[in-house]
């Protein structure tokens, strides 16, 4: 997936595909199916292989040990692939997502209180309403364009928490981050794509994107402090009134955008593909509605009642092992040697993380393919560390986990109190295709019933 800057040979490797002069051929492979291309490597070379791709090194652990290691352990001696951070730079701009080091770390401990459990459970009721709202307005009947209705269902919960705003953009924003995310996709296989000007499809999609942002910046600065609700947005503009140097106002808005993008899009992939495997498996969909049903008897889930739909819950686990939103992690590069297991790593290898590919091992998940939330039960066999981790691991792990899966949840009991899932015989087949994050190659349509 990278190729620079130039990294040095070692006269040591683990086993890999043959690269040729360039490798460039293993690139164009990474590039048409990088899930698929991966575990056809893994199954002839092992856990541990190499990628030559001048002139990179890169090195694939598909390892859940060295996996947590290099993420964990190892975290304050590497940094992350610099290709990667200036494409997400063009849409994310110096947010936390992109930021390393200091900056990094300050950005993260200000915004930590937003995610915090005790910031979730106050935002349930929101979340519960907004989620409620848009539901009763679906209609059931076959072929349903389900996907893109999880997506702006998401982006409407994830505007509630930013702006304390509904969701009217939805339609136009899910085309812009379709159009960004299909050219992000592109880019990162491409080594000077960040050094040319911008398309003008990319343009305008960005202009689209971050002109509902700014909107809601200028928006909340006309309101006078003691007047701001208590959302994202005004935490935000708090920090950059008590700082303006150390948190300009730029910052407001790259912070804003990277918590209104990973906000819905990551949800609505995992909403998607629960659906799809909820639909797939009709029996595990009415055992979780009937917990549904007995645990809330037609309300709408409070914080509380969420830990008490613990079968539901296991449903959206095993949905995002199957279908992790990012199956694979972004890479990392060593500042220095590196020995992970056998192996002794040379200073700017870069170590990627196929996230999908250790959860579908059957070595740690029996009959991996297989939908079966009852892995995740009280007393089913033990899954090794690092062996299910769809959020990440250790200081750089997702943010905003406890909110996602709380918004999965709460979305997930609400919509089987009004439908039931079938999948529609005239709808195309599913093959998951990796646009950023792990979405069905066509959009998902589903049959919708009424319950």
């Amino acid at each position: 997936m990278a190729l620079f800057p130039f990294a040095p040979s070692s006269p040591v490797w683990p086993p890999g595909p043959p690269s040729g002069l360039t490798g460039w051929g293993l690139l164009r492979q990474m590039a048409a199916d990088l899930p698929a291309a991966l575990a056809g490597w893994r199954e002839t070379y092992g856990d541990v292989f190499h990628l030559r791709i001048w002139p990179e090194h890169q090195v694939v652990l598909a390892d859940p040990e060295l996996a947590r290691a290099v993420l964990i352990r190892h975290h304050d001696g590497l940094t992350r692939w610099e290709h990667g951070l200036r494409v997400f730079a063009r849409i994310h701009g110096d947010s936390v997502l992109v930021a390393e080091g200091e900056d990094w770390l300050r950005q993260r401990r200000a915004l930590q209180p937003l995610f915090s459990p005790q910031a979730v459970a106050a935002f349930q009721p929101d979340l519960a309403a907004v989620a409620a709202e848009t539901l009763d307005r679906w209609q059931p009947g076959p072929v349903r364009p389900v996907e893109e209705d999880l997506t702006a269902l998401t982006m409407a919960v994830i505007l509630r928490r930013l702006a304390s705003a509904g969701g009217g953009d939805a339609a136009a924003v899910a085309v812009a981050l379709f159009t960004l995310s299909r050219q992000m996709d592109a880019d990162f296989y491409r080594p000077l794509s960040t050094f040319l000007p911008v398309g003008r499809q990319q343009r305008q999609a960005l202009a689209v994107l971050h002109g509902v942002i700014d909107r809601h910046v200028a928006a909340r600065l006309a309101v006078p402090p003691s007047q701001r609700p208590a959302d994202l947005l005004t935490h935000l503009l708090t920090l950059h009134g008590q700082d303006p140097q150390g948190w300009p106002l730029r910052w407001v808005r790259d912070e804003a955008v990277t918590a209104f993008l990973a906000g819905f899009e990551t949800t609505a992939a995992t909403l998607t593909w629960w659906a799809w495997c909820m639909a797939s498996h009709p029996q595990e969909q009415e055992r979780a509605r009937a917990e549904v049903s007995a645990v809330l008897g037609g309300r709408a889930p409070t914080a509380e009642a969420l830990g008490r739909l613990p079968g539901l819950t296991r449903s959206v686990q095993e949905a995002l092992r199957l279908y992790p939103p990012a199956p694979v992690l972004f890479s990392r590069r060593t500042a220095a040697p590196l020995d992970l297991g056998r192996w002794r790593i040379p200073a700017r290898t870069l170590l990627m993380i196929p996230v999908m590919l250790i959860q579908r091992d059957p070595r740690w998940f029996p009959d991996p393919e297989a939908f079966r939330p009852d892995r995740f039960a009280p007393g089913a066999a033990e899954i090794p560390r690092g062996a299910w981790m769809p959020f990440g691991a250790g200081p750089r792990v997702c943010l905003g986990q406890g909110l996602a899966m709380a918004e999965a949840v709460t979305v997930a009991a609400l919509l089987l109190q009004r439908f039931r899932l079938a999948v529609s015989p005239q709808a195309p087949a599913v093959h998951p295709v990796m646009r950023v994050t792990l979405r069905p190659e066509r959009f998902l349509r589903l049959d919708l019933q009424p319950v």
